[in-house]
């Protein structure tokens, strides 16, 4: 079929999105926009492996399929603009690209901070720019390190910090304990209480006020009136969805861009959303869209979302049934893991100790009624293991009711 599949965003979503069109069927044009200089890279181990010096940045990249080597690749360009009811999208350098059908993967970015005090010393990680400033910094004898944030991110970060051996690592959050959002306090405190033996500092409860120092951070000041003493800022305090582009197109852009079960956006075939980007309903959960920035989420949407649009593009009725994927994440910090089936944030209310114990491997089943909805392993590879073997009891589950 003739005709082009503008996909924006170039980074793990965009590029499996490329492979999946083509695996649909699609044998047109693709032209990828992303706006980092990178060919597509595993972001994951930035805040592990690549900040503590175990793995080379080149190590990264993703090698893409042969069936998208023909795909055109706009590297360092960004959408600013796009004209829906045009089928048009307008670039940072003014070009206008027209398309057929749009894929929307242009992700998040971090949020941050905007209370008073210098940038300089004040890092993020999202990126390969960021992970190998953050690095070098961190690995200034005797660092002192504030991040702030007790989740994913902040959690990794201040486990590799320690290991890289600086001098004060203290992690900052308003919330009473770390990952409490997404685990709950039953491993919230299993979390805490190993970072706190593994040397990291924590203080919860509190935010950060502003920042001292003239032109570079020298220290935090935390809202309870404490002044922590620091040389290297992370700040991890969530995403911000990259849909400015989008403004005006009657889009429901919320919190990310809102899709219907096939992942279409705003009652428009011809676009579709992919990755951490799409809010999206569940069909295994309650149907209430949502976003989800997982790992195994950018695969899972690519596929499906490429057969919805092929399916439009080319005429026929060959869509996929609603999208209904269960979510998986996995978090390495210090020398334990995290794993996760399913959508434990669903059942906190309802949590169980399945096997093992808080204070050592332990797996955790989270329930809404009497239905398991998710499980996290915490610790070795026996923890691990315990919980995929859930996997697929988590898969056979009909869906529950909205």
């Amino acid at each position: 079929m003739t005709g082009r599949i503008l996909v924006a965003g170039a980074s793990m979503a965009g590029l499996r999105a490329a492979e999946q069109l083509r695996a649909a069927g699609w044998t047109g044009a693709l032209t990828l926009v992303g706006d980092e200089p990178h060919m597509p890279y595993n972001r994951p181990p930035l805040s592990k492996e690549v900040l503590a010096g175990q793995a080379p940045f080149d190590s990264l990249a993703f090698r893409p399929r042969a069936s998208v080597h023909d795909a055109q690749w706009l590297l360092g360009r960004t959408a600013v603009a796009a004209r829906l009811a045009e089928r048009t999208v307008v670039l940072d350098d003014g070009s206008v690209l027209a398309y057929d059908g749009l894929v929307v993967a242009t992700g998040m970015r971090p949020r941050r901070l905007t209370c008073p005090g210098p940038r300089a010393g004040r890092h993020t990680v999202r990126t390969l720019d960021d992970a190998r400033g953050l690095r070098e910094a961190l690995t200034r004898p005797g660092a002192r390190v504030v991040v702030v944030g007790a989740g994913f991110i902040g959690c990794e970060v201040a486990a590799t910090a320690v290991g890289l051996g600086a001098g004060e690592v203290t992690v900052v959050d308003p919330l009473p304990l770390p990952m409490i959002g997404p685990l709950g306090e039953l491993l919230g405190r299993a979390l805490l209480r190993r970072h706190e033996e593994r040397g990291v500092r924590f203080a919860l409860g509190t935010g950060v006020a502003g920042f001292t120092g003239e032109d570079r951070v020298t220290g935090v000041e935390l809202s309870d009136g404490r002044v922590l003493r620091a040389d290297v800022v992370v700040e991890s305090v969530g995403s911000v969805a990259n849909t400015e582009w989008l403004d005006g197109n009657g889009l429901d852009l919320t919190d990310g861009v809102r899709t219907d079960e096939l992942l279409r956006a705003g009652g428009r075939p011809e676009v579709v959303a992919v990755g951490d980007v799409a809010r999206f309903p569940n069909a295994r959960y309650d149907g209430v869209p949502r976003r989800v920035e997982h790992w195994s989420i950018p695969g899972d949407t690519a596929k499906h979302a490429a057969r919805a649009l092929v399916a439009h593009l080319h005429g026929t009725r060959d869509e996929p049934a609603p999208f209904a994927p269960l979510p998986t994440f996995w978090s390495d910090q210090h020398d334990f893991r995290l794993q996760s089936f399913g959508a434990p944030a669903l059942g906190r209310d309802d949590v169980r100790v399945l096997d093992g114990d808080p204070d050592g491997d332990v797996l955790v089943g989270y329930h809404t009624g009497d239905r398991l909805v998710g499980v996290v392993a915490l610790g070795g590879q026996a923890a691990v293991m315990g919980a995929a073997r859930y996997r697929n009891q988590l898969l056979k589950q009909p869906a529950l009711t909205a």
